[in-house]
């Protein structure tokens, strides 16, 4: 089997960090795939994003700090109360490593060049180290990698071991790598990975087949779909205008969105972000290999969690269960979980997406049997604004977060946030927003960071543009957690501010939305304040700074009737 040195890669990640800007990063990327051997092209891509397996992937290398520091300390022979003190001169784990690897004591006689394939099996296995003595198997796993590592190479093993790479590569710049390496349709690329969502997968049909073979990709069982999305809309009756004057209306359940794969026995439960949360709720599976009749399907739905006298209670009761890994039937006595399915994608074969949203719900309907605890998400198809008006008002008063409205010829598209489909809430809803940045507290909490630069995204240029600030809300136990998970996303520091990659999703309330010159994106939020951790939203899900506007123009449209 053909191989690559590790070095290789290494050398990748150098310069990729050494540039901010998006096309050189993109030539680096496509430069890199194009000399990489076809049996690695469905890792490597996935490497360079600083991942090792796709986000689905059940598998995690399940290793910490602590672990990482021991097999360093194993590897080299410095002391890990050494590497500790390192990291807190140079702020960065990986660049510590790297400095314990320049003083590795001696060279193994029978140390050999890492390879990718090496790098890429040793992670599996650790991946794969289960039950007793399996954290010792781990240590010895990566102590082995990095005997043979190079400082370089040190670096970014542990970077990518920690998920903590910095090379400024997201999905977008993955895609137009893929297409410019294999001479291939940009647009092509992300219908197949939209499909799929695999991106070693697609870029090893962009090599071999081509357009061809890209404009082929189908549907599969066990590998899941990016969801469509929905925009806002101001109210019911501009929905029903929007949709042509009929719609259907459905209830917009506050719960976690997840995408349910079927085939026979076999059932994967994928999350919003399309995490694999099968094994947290298995009186759902068990439920859900009950009620669904083909015997190869995929559809959407929302969990809910349910309260006193059936009301719903808040989605984050719904991640708690997600996050449950011990003690799993405690917490279904406790979190009572109702599936409430939408839309049907895949049967037995045949691929639904391009099938109108009427006919795909009829083939729901006649897919599930539904019971207690899995049911169909409750409709109403009407051309009548009061009718609508009245069913979003019944969602509101049940405890649910409002309504979507959905053309009724509309087809399914993954990955797309369009006007097919619309969500109505209540006007001064709370923004979905990403941290860009943080600056450390003062007193008690210098070792904190206490207030949180935030930011809606920019679907046209990728970027997070920041609305404000962020420091009320937070018990010292937020900070303590929001603190701890986002050193390891730091990418600068000036002075007590520090940037931040945009990763991490919070929920947020304020009084009101202004127009303000002092950030690009020309709002600003009077009197923000946090509200939860949003870890069902990826940053791409957050609010869009159109979202923004439109929240404001709807603000001063009630400020000037009132």
């Amino acid at each position: 089997m053909s191989d690559m040195r590790y070095s290789e890669l290494a050398e990748l990640y150098r310069r990729l960090e050494k540039t901010t800007l998006k096309t050189l990063k993109t030539k680096f990327v496509a430069d890199f795939l194009k000399k990489t051997p076809d049996e690695l092209l469905e890792v490597v891509p996935y490497l360079i994003l600083g991942k090792v397996f796709p986000d689905w992937d059940e598998r995690e290398l399940g290793v910490g700090e602590k672990l990482l520091i021991k097999a360093v300390s194993m590897a080299t022979g410095v002391s890990e109360k050494e590497i500790e003190d390192s990291i807190r001169d140079t702020g960065d784990l990986g660049e510590s490593v790297a400095l314990a690897l320049k003083k590795k004591k001696q060279k193994s006689f029978f140390s050999q060049p890492l390879t990718i394939k090496r790098v890429y099996d040793t992670f599996v296995k650790v991946a794969e180290a289960s039950g007793e003595g399996s954290q010792d198997r781990k240590m010895k796993y990566l102590a082995n990698l990095f005997m043979d590592a190079e400082p370089e190479e040190g670096k970014y093993l542990a970077r990518t071991v920690l998920g903590t790479m910095r090379t400024g590569v997201a999905e977008g710049i993955l895609r137009d790598a893929i297409a410019e390496a294999f001479r291939v349709k940009p647009e092509l690329v992300e219908r197949a990975y939209m499909l799929t969502s695999d991106f070693g997968y697609v870029a090893r049909v962009a090599k071999l087949e081509g357009n061809e073979g890209l404009s082929k990709v189908r549907i599969q069982v066990g590998k899941p779909i990016r969801p469509m999305l929905a925009q806002n809309a101001a109210s019911v009756k501009e929905a029903l205008i929007e949709m042509g004057g009929e719609a259907a209306f459905e209830i917009k359940y506050d719960g976690a969105r997840v995408q349910v794969h079927k085939d026979g026995d076999r059932v994967i439960v994928y999350s919003r972000r399309l995490e694999n949360v099968t094994r947290a709720i298995p009186d759902i599976v068990e439920v859900i290999k009950a009620s669904l009749k083909p015997e190869k399907v995929i559809v959407e739905g929302e969990l809910v969690a349910v309260g006193e006298g059936g009301r719903p209670r808040p989605f984050q009761f719904v991640l708690r269960r997600f996050r449950r890994k011990y003690n799993i039937e405690e917490m279904i006595e406790k979190i009572p979980l109702e599936l409430n399915l939408f839309d049907i994608l895949y049967i037995d074969g045949e691929s639904l997406i391009d099938t109108p949203f009427v006919e795909r719900r009829k083939r729901l309907e006649s897919s599930v049997e539904e019971g207690d605890k899995i049911k169909l998400a409750v409709q109403l198809v009407t051309k009548s604004a009061e009718e609508a008006q009245k069913f979003y008002e019944e969602a509101l008063n049940l405890g649910h977060e409002g309504v979507m409205a959905k053309r009724l010829d509309s087809v399914y598209e993954p990955g797309n946030r369009g006007k097919k489909w619309l969500k109505v809430k209540p006007t001064m809803e709370n923004l979905d927003l990403v941290i860009i940045g943080a600056e450390w507290g003062e007193g008690r909490r210098a070792h904190l960071l206490g207030s949180y630069l935030v930011a809606a995204y920019d679907p046209h240029s990728g970027e997070f543009v920041p609305v404000g600030k962020v420091g009320s809300g937070f018990t010292d136990e937020d900070l303590a957690e929001f603190t701890k998970m986002l050193k390891s996303l730091i990418v600068r520091e000036e002075g007590k501010f520090v940037e931040i990659q945009p990763k991490v999703v919070i929920e947020v309330t304020y009084q009101e939305i202004q127009k303000s010159p002092k950030y690009k994106s020309g709002f600003a939020l009077r009197f923000p304040r946090f509200v939860a951790l949003r870890e069902d939203k990826s940053p791409e899900e957050a609010d869009t700074i159109e979202r923004v506007a439109e929240l404001y123009e709807l603000q001063e449209r009630f400020k000037a009737k009132k």
